[in-house]
This record gives structure tokens, C-alpha cells and sequence, in this order.
């Protein structure tokens, strides 16, 4: 098991799984092939489950073709993956990894099965040809939450990964973490940073938790300032955030408070949806919950906030995800929203529990409470777009965040429920539910409104 900083990780909207993680994907094979381009003639894309149920609303084709082109997330810009986009669907060429031009047909090389693949809902399989239409290689890919992915044979043999030597500090589990706590006296942030500098330097952690924290206040601040009024897709989805910025500078009332904090959700749920960069915190989908309550305790602390504050905040909730990612899952496809705005809510939780001074047992007991209270939720976005009802879900997502860690600080009694028990209870609740309820868009709130989008 490696590091943990690879939870909050920059990237484009709309998905991770879906967006992220099939342009990660892409990546690795084009490395793959590296030394066969001499041979290959065309490239093949199949897209299997929930890739191919929603691919064409989160965009998972189109990422693709921008991995096929050797283009990597954090590096794009508007320009480049436009660029990109053009090169395949009006010129018919991918420079494949950026080592060979070869001819694309979209409807002959991008194929949707309706059938699932069998260790992950979502699955995909890379091809390259010779001039004889021969296959030269083939790799298949699951897209397994959080922009990670994983070929087949490491589902298959997760023991041959080679990151798996024993640590001298490790954690598994809320109740291993809270261990360690006891033992070295220290808080879960400090913790973390000691599980850090087991694969980077102090300065690198610092580093990386710092860039991770301008670009979610990047993804606000373009989210807050579009360039279009309509997010891309057939919904026409207008854009509020603008519009909410505008009418909370003009007024300020009681429940000022509760709109700052919508607006920055959906300013940042926005933005990702269009497409735009953002910190996949633990997901696409949820993106927006971990950087509203930061930028919330920003508001609050005023002059006592500063660098080591965001550093301990997201390493407490880097930790917290890390539980979710190791034990249950952070992926919609997998276990519901649950799985994505639960996390976040439950991570976001914990780290403003943190930085409000609690300590290991209250930080455990907000991320619990914050997740508790997403138990069940579905995931079923209208035709397949992180829109509806995603937006609105990263807002009450922080909202809940908020409130389980001001509950948390003010408890006393021993909490019934422990961390590890709910994110067991959550993973369980995934499997039972109905693969319609999955990412899929064939029931809730997509089948209600399909003709809306038809």
C-alpha cells in the first residue's frame, strides 16, 4: 500500500471514474505500446458497464481519445484538449501517445457494449492493430473510483503489487489509526504526515497539500466567473452560481452563511461538470464537498488561518479516505453516491473536526456521523451527467459536513456507531443495492426524467 496523497488528486470534469480514470488508462497503454508503434496501424476503444451506460455524459469517449493522444490530466488546457478532440473527430487521426499519427474512425473505433466486465462495473479494453488488422497488444482496464485504475490481473492478484512491503507505521483501519494516536500521543494530522514521509520529504507533502489547495480555490473562482451561461450537454442546464454570487453580494441576512456555503459547492460542482480542472477529492462527483469547507473554515478563522492549517486539514481527510478507499469503496458505479458524496462529507468532516481542535476520537466521530446520514444514497445522474442531482448534492454534502463535526465537538457520550462499523454498514449497503441505483441511469431520478433529456 503506497501513499495517500494520491486521494486528492487534480484533474478535468466531469468524472473520475468515468473521465479521470479512462484518460489514466488511456496513458498507461500508450506506454504499453511504446515499443510496437512501428507496427500499429488503429487503435480500439470498448467501454463496458457504467463506462458505457453513461460514457457519452461524463465524457468517458472523448477522455479516452485525449489519453490515446499521450495527454495527461493536469496538464491540460481548454486549447489542448479541444485540439485534441478536433484532431480525432473532424481530422480523423490520434497522435497516439504523441510517438505516432494514426487513423481514427470514431463509430468503426469507439465501441459501447451493454454488458458488464467481471471484477469492476467499470470496465474497458484498449486494442492496437497492424496493417492486417492483426492484434498487436490489448490491455483491459477497470476504472475503480477516484481517477485509480487497475488492469485485470492486478484485480486479480492485488498480492502482486509491489508496494506492499510492510511500513513501520501503517493503518488499515479508524480503529488502527486511533491506536497510533494513543501511542505517539499525536493528532491524526500529525499521524498522516508521519505515513507521508515514509515514501516523500516533509517539504514534498507540504508541497503537494498546498498546490492541491490553490487549484481548488481555482475551481471556485472560475466556477464563480463562467464564460458560458449553459453547462454542455442536452439537459441545457443553466449555470447558478453566478447568478447566487450576485444576489448574496447585494444582501446579508441570517442565512448568509448557509449561501456562502452553497455557493461554493456549486461554483466548484459546476465548473467540474463543464468540464473544467478541479481536485478529485476523493471523486469528480464530489469534488466540490472537501474544498467548501475548507474555504469555509478559511472564512471563519480569518487571520489564524494560514498554510499549516490547510496541511492539517487535508492530511486528516487524506487519512479518512484512505479508510473508504481500502476498506469500502469511492466509487459510484460500485456502491452508490454513498460511495462519492458520502466520503467527501465524511473526510471534510473529520478535518474541520481537526481543525476545530478535536481530537482523534471526535475527528472519527465526525467523519462517522457525516457518513451515517448518506447511508443509501443512489447514484443516478440524469442522462449520465454529473448535473443533476450531483450540483445540489456536493452543497448539502458540505452542509452535513459542517454540522457533523460542530456535533461531534459537542458531545460527550461514547458514540454507539464507531468509523470502521459505518463504512463497513456503507460498503455492505453498496452491494445490496440495485445496479439500476449504480451509475447506470436506468432508474431514480434518470429514468424519471429521461424524456426530459431525450
Amino acid at each position: 500500500m503506497g501513499s495517500n496523497l494520491s486521494i486528492f488528486k487534480i484533474g478535468v470534469g466531469p468524472s473520475s471514474s468515468h473521465t479521470v480514470g479512462p484518460m489514466l488508462a488511456s496513458n498507461l497503454f500508450c506506454q504499453k505500446i511504446e515499443n510496437k508503434k512501428d507496427e500499429i496501424v488503429r487503435v480500439l476503444i470498448e467501454l463496458y458497464g457504467s463506462l458505457s451506460l453513461t460514457g457519452k455524459g461524463h465524457l468517458s469517449d472523448l477522455a479516452c481519445i485525449i489519453g490515446l493522444n499521450g495527454l495527461r490530466a493536469r496538464d491540460l488546457t481548454p486549447k489542448i484538449k479541444d485540439d485534441a478532440i478536433d484532431l480525432a473527430l473532424k481530422q480523423n487521426k490520434i497522435n497516439l501517445g504523441g510517438f505516432k499519427l494514426i487513423d481514427f474512425i470514431y463509430d468503426r473505433d469507439v465501441v459501447f457494449h451493454n454488458d458488464f466486465l467481471p471484477l469492476h462495473e467499470n470496465g474497458m479494453k484498449l486494442s492496437v492493430f497492424n496493417d492486417k488488422q492483426e492484434l498487436i497488444d490489448t490491455q483491459v482496464y477497470y476504472s475503480i473510483g477516484g481517477g485509480f485504475v487497475a488492469t485485470e490481473e492486478e484485480l486479480k492478484n492485488p498480492s502482486t503489487d509491489a508496494k506492499t512491503e510492510k511500513l513501520d507505521l501503517d493503518f488499515s483501519s479508524a480503529k488502527e489509526l486511533l491506536a497510533l494516536c494513543e501511542k505517539y500521543n499525536k493528532n491524526i494530522a500529525e499521524i498522516s504526515m508521519d505515513f507521508e514521509k515514509q515514501f516523500h520529504t516533509e517539504q514534498y507533502i507540504r508541497d503537494y497539500c498546498l498546490e492541491i489547495w490553490q487549484v481548488m480555490q481555482e475551481s471556485y473562482t472560475n466556477g464563480s466567473h463562467p464564460t458560458t451561461d449553459i453547462l454542455p450537454g442536452p439537459l441545457k442546464l443553466k449555470r447558478r452560481a453566478l447568478e447566487l454570487k450576485k444576489s448574496f453580494e447585494k444582501r446579508s441576512d441570517f442565512l448568509s452563511l448557509l449561501d456562502s456555503i452553497s455557493l461554493y459547492a456549486i461554483a466548484i460542482a459546476e465548473e467540474n461538470a463543464a468540464g473544467g480542472k478541479v481536485v478529485t477529492a476523493p471523486t469528480n462527483g464530489a469534488c466540490a464537498i472537501v474544498p467548501t469547507v475548507l474555504l469555509y473554515m478559511r472564512d471563519q478563522m480569518g487571520s489564524s488561518f494560514n498554510d499549516n492549517v490547510v496541511v492539517d486539514f487535508l492530511l486528516t481527510a487524506m487519512a479518512i479516505g484512505s479508510l473508504y478507499k481500502k476498506n469500502a469503496s469511492i466509487s459510484g458505479a460500485e456502491a452508490g453516491c454513498q460511495a462519492e458524496v458520502g466520503s467527501a462529507s465524511s473526510m471534510a468532516a473529520g478535518a474541520a473536526a481537526l481543525v476545530m481542535g478535536g481530537n482523534a476520537l471526535q475527528v472519527c466521530c465526525a467523519a462517522e456521523i457525516a457518513m451515517e446520514h448518506h447511508l443509501g444514497l443512489t447514484c443516478d445522474p440524469v442522462h449520465g451527467l454529473v448535473q443533476i442531482p450531483c450540483i445540489e448534492r456536493n452543497a448539502f454534502g458540505a452542509l452535513k459536513a459542517i454540522s457533523a463535526a460542530r456535533m461531534a465537538m459537542n458531545r460527550e457520550s461514547i458514540p454507539s456507531v464507531d468509523l470502521d462499523q459505518v463504512i463497513e454498514t456503507m460498503y455492505q449497503t453498496g452491494k445490496d443495492m440495485n445496479l439500476k441505483y449504480k451509475e447506470t441511469a436506468l432508474g431514480g431520478l434518470a429514468e424519471v426524467l429521461k424524456r426530459k433529456c431525450s
